[in-house]
């Protein structure tokens, strides 16, 4: 393993009616007015915004409210939290939902002192600090609830670009398993395949006798069975429980200790499929080019790979892991396929040139243009 730095300031509270503690949280450490950042709405339907209201109003604490938080977020609607928050001079930042909600209140919350967020996203403006984030997941997928990062879409311009800076930890972040249950399956299945991605992004950097590729190992395996239970049983706490506290694991930066920062290419290559089609989801996007890009690039640590194929999935070579993968997510209802997600092959220039935009491209094997060309040829010819 190489050597590494590790520390996780945010504080989990993790379990069943854990929710309304979030008011006194919030009052204990100071804050007086926060803008609670949201969704579309369902947090009305499963009883989380009425649970966060009433600790709020308990502790003293005052808000204002941001709905409409779309997937894949845009940089339109954080604009408008950012103007909502100077406005009305709040001191903090309460997102209340899944991963957009909160990787739109990090955006918020640095661009509170920004002049311009996007600039930052383009990387031409630097953070320097951020107001105070608190979460309450309602979508265990992102990892967002307990690291520094934030992805954020500019449509007009098909940028879907990523920051990262350690003031957007979120302080605290609750995170109360019972309350997913509800989710639909393939909000379910998004989870579970953008956790698998996160460590996998991981997993290739490494060899397979690294302590943090056996962790990984456990949590993939974890993560797989949970949503296999899900499928049988989605009010199963326990298999919800796993998943959800596995997708914080994925991306919280254990998965990542000792493996130079890991690959990050699939995602890019992602990003760039969802800026020219908002409407894939990121996870969906990922489940498809995920495959593709393994296929691909196997031959650049062929032993850590063939490890994952025999220790995740149980199969003999990757050849028949990347089946194993696909078959799982048939099984699950992804899509294995760019014509699964609406993605015609006339589209793969253009997004491989908006792929290109992100550079550096890949760490294990740097990528070309052309050959990300080739790894979505792959992905169109899935089947």
């Amino acid at each position: 393993m190489n050597n590494f730095s590790f520390h996780n300031p945010t504080q989990i509270l993790f379990g069943k009616g854990t929710i309304p503690q979030i008011g006194e949280e919030i009052a204990r450490r100071g804050e007086k007015k926060v803008l609670l950042l949201a969704g579309s709405g369902s947090i009305k339907q499963n009883g989380v915004y009425d649970q966060t209201v009433q600790s709020l109003e308990a502790a003293g604490i005052a808000r204002v409210e941001c709905w409409g938080v779309q997937a894949n977020p845009v940089l339109s609607k954080v604009r408008e939290a950012i103007d909502l928050c100077r406005a009305e001079g709040v001191d903090a930042v309460l997102a209340v939902g899944g991963g957009s909600v909160l990787d739109s209140a990090k955006a918020v919350a640095c661009g509170f002192y920004l002049n311009d967020v996007w600039a930052a996203y383009e990387k031409t403006e630097a953070i320097t600090k951020a107001l105070p984030l608190y979460t309450i997941l309602t979508l265990s997928a992102t990892g967002s609830e307990m690291n520094m990062f934030s992805v954020l879409t500019k449509p007009e311009e098909h940028k879907k670009w990523a920051i990262g800076h350690p003031s957007l930890y979120p302080v605290l972040s609750i995170v109360d398993p019972a309350v997913q249950t509800s989710l639909p399956w393939r909000q379910t299945v998004c989870g579970g395949v953008d956790s698998l991605s996160h460590i996998m992004e991981f997993y290739f950097i490494g060899k397979p006798t690294d302590t943090t590729v056996a962790v990984n190992t456990a949590v993939s395996r974890t993560i797989i069975e949970a949503v296999d239970q899900l499928q049988r049983e989605p009010g199963d706490y326990d298999s919800r429980a796993s998943l959800a506290w596995g997708s914080t694991l994925a991306l919280n930066g254990i998965s990542g200790c000792g493996l130079n920062f890991g690959e990050w290419s699939t995602h890019q290559l992602e990003h760039a499929v969802s800026a020219h089609h908002p409407d894939v989801a990121h996870a969906e996007g990922l489940a498809v080019l995920f495959p593709a890009w393994i296929e691909y690039c196997e031959a650049a640590n062929p032993d850590t790979f063939a490890h994952w194929a025999q220790a995740v999935w149980d199969s003999n070579g990757v050849a028949d892991g990347i089946d194993a993968f696909r078959d799982r997510l048939r099984q699950w209802e992804a899509p294995v396929s760019l014509a699964d997600l609406g993605v015609k092959r006339e589209e793969i220039p253009a997004i491989a040139d908006t792929a290109m935009l992100t550079q550096p491209l890949g760490s294990l094997r740097p990528l070309s243009r052309e050959d990300v060309v080739n790894i979505l040829e792959i992905a169109a010819n899935a089947s």
